[in-house]
């Protein structure tokens, strides 16, 4: 506070005090700001027009908070909560520093009014209404500060309590996060666990459906082959593909006794050939399917075969011959129907009729059961075929064709083009071709119905038997017995 000496008068006296206009105008109906600097100096505070008021500031951050609250996420509507929290406690303290500010002024107030006081008691004239003039400016602007400080009292007490408002509803936004962030690691887990059991179900249902189907496939395939053997039983025209099965089945022994079979055939044509000194013709070739066999001349006064007429024939069990229909040319390729059996050949020449019969049974070609039986469980079976001859058009053709032997049906295809499709049918026929010369072991007849049949050459041997004998598996499935021409008749049909 101001100190006021003895000598006090005496400088008033010395120093003129400047008069006061009555009719000051000041630049602002609001007290100026002041600070008291060092050594007891007041210092003027510059006002920045810009600076906004406390009430403004907390109407403009509420505003903007109740605008945002309805598109913010909770987390996000926590973090503004945060940030208006933080804002309300600057207020809070801008407030408290503007109370200190405010309390300075009412010193400084009272020290002026107390110096113009002690003046007033000294001095006489128009001094003394200038002085009594500027008492009542500060009384004024006395009341003035102190209606400011109710103004900031209220707005202290608004800040506080949105303060109070914004920690709230921070602390209710902070417990909704937690909650929403359980609730959504509950889901979550929830979630993993549902599918895990998803998981664990599905490959349950599928060891189940692999042993299931394993189990069903295992039982079809043993109620197929007991059909098969009953049905087989109770068809006699089936027993010999029975046996054909059969003696595939003995490939191992029939390759372990070979050489014993092939000394045996090589003493019995000794023994033939001692007895038939003066025929003119034999049988040269393997007795086995897959290869053929040729008549041909042993000595120079054989006659020719060209003007000769010859016949093959099938000998049963019983010694009855069976007609090979067509099997009319010196060269003869057994075919499936032929292993088991003995085969012969009549050449009738200057009316001389000279008989030859293999040495023994037609032996199966080696392996050829078990690549027809893989072939089975096929739908549909693929072989690259030429055409040698067709009904329509005589000529051979030097493009691969393409023969599908299916369950239900043959087809013989050329690219995209369809050339032959037929179900089986009693007016089918197919077999070995009866004639050709050395690559008749490769060839086959096929009458896909009336009026359209085919010569197809096949790329070896074997992929023409198994041709055949799976053809003729599928036929007898579909009650058709699939031969050759007038092979029914032979087969009691």
């Amino acid at each position: 506070m101001t100190r006021v000496g003895r000598e006090f008068s005496n400088s008033m006296k010395k120093e003129a005090v400047l008069p006061v206009s009555a009719d000051v105008i000041f630049a602002s109906s609001r007290f100026p700001n002041y600070k008291i600097g060092a050594n007891n100096q007041i210092v003027e505070l510059k006002e920045d027009p810009k600076v906004l008021s406390m009430k403004e500031v907390v109407a403009r951050e509420t505003a903007q908070l109740l605008e945002q609250q309805k598109r913010l996420s909770v987390r996000d509507l926590a973090s503004k909560f945060e940030k208006g929290l933080a804002a309300a406690a600057k207020l809070s303290d801008e407030a408290r520093l503007r109370e200190a500010a405010s309390w300075e002024k009412h010193v400084l107030l009272k020290r002026l009014r107390d110096a113009l006081e002690a003046l007033r008691g000294r001095v006489a004239g128009k001094n003394k209404d200038d002085i009594e003039e500027a008492i009542a400016m500060v009384e004024a602007l006395a009341v003035q500060l102190t209606q400011r400080e109710g103004e900031l009292i209220q707005e202290k007490a608004e800040v506080k309590k949105l303060a109070d408002f914004l920690k709230q509803a921070s602390e209710d936004a902070k417990k909704l996060v937690d909650e929403e962030r359980a609730f959504a690691r509950a889901e979550i887990e929830n979630a993993r666990a549902a599918v895990h059991r998803v998981e664990e179900a599905l490959h349950e249902q599928e060891r189940m459906s692999r042993a299931s189907g394993k189990q069903d496939l295992e039982e079809l395939m043993r109620e197929v082959q007991e059909a098969r053997r009953i049905k087989m039983l109770h068809q006699p025209s089936k027993v010999m593909d029975m046996e054909h099965e059969l003696q595939a089945l003995r490939i191992q022994l029939a390759e372990k006794s070979q050489h014993s079979l092939q000394l045996q055939k090589e003493l019995a044509i000794s023994k033939m050939g001692e007895e038939n000194m003066n025929h003119s013709y034999e049988l040269d070739g393997s007795e086995a399917l897959g290869s053929y066999l040729r008549v041909q001349p042993c000595s120079d006064n054989a006659p020719d075969l060209l003007g000769s007429s010859i016949q093959w024939y099938r000998l049963t069990e019983a010694g009855k011959k069976e007609l090979i229909s067509g099997a009319t040319k010196s060269v003869y390729a057994p075919e499936p129907f032929d292993v088991g059996r003995i085969l012969q050949v009549d050449v009738i020449s200057d009316d001389q009729k000279i008989t030859l019969t293999t040495t023994g049974p037609i032996d199966p070609a080696a392996g050829l059961g078990s690549y027809v039986e893989s072939l089975v469980r096929k739908h549909d079976t693929e072989f690259n075929v030429v055409v040698q001859m067709n009904e329509v058009d005589r000529h051979p053709s030097q493009s691969i064709h393409v023969l599908h032997v299916g369950k239900m049906r043959m087809k013989l295809c050329k690219g995209k083009t369809t050339i032959a499709k037929e179900y089986y049918s009693t007016s089918m026929q197919l077999c070995g071709i009866r004639g050709g010369g050395n690559a008749a072991a490769q060839a086959l007849f096929w009458q896909a119905k009336s009026g359209l049949s085919f010569v197809l050459a096949f790329e070896s041997e074997r992929e023409r038997n198994a041709a055949i004998m799976l053809a003729r598996r599928f036929a007898f499935d579909c009650n058709i017995i699939l031969a050759g021409p007038d092979d029914r008749a032979s087969l009691g049909t």
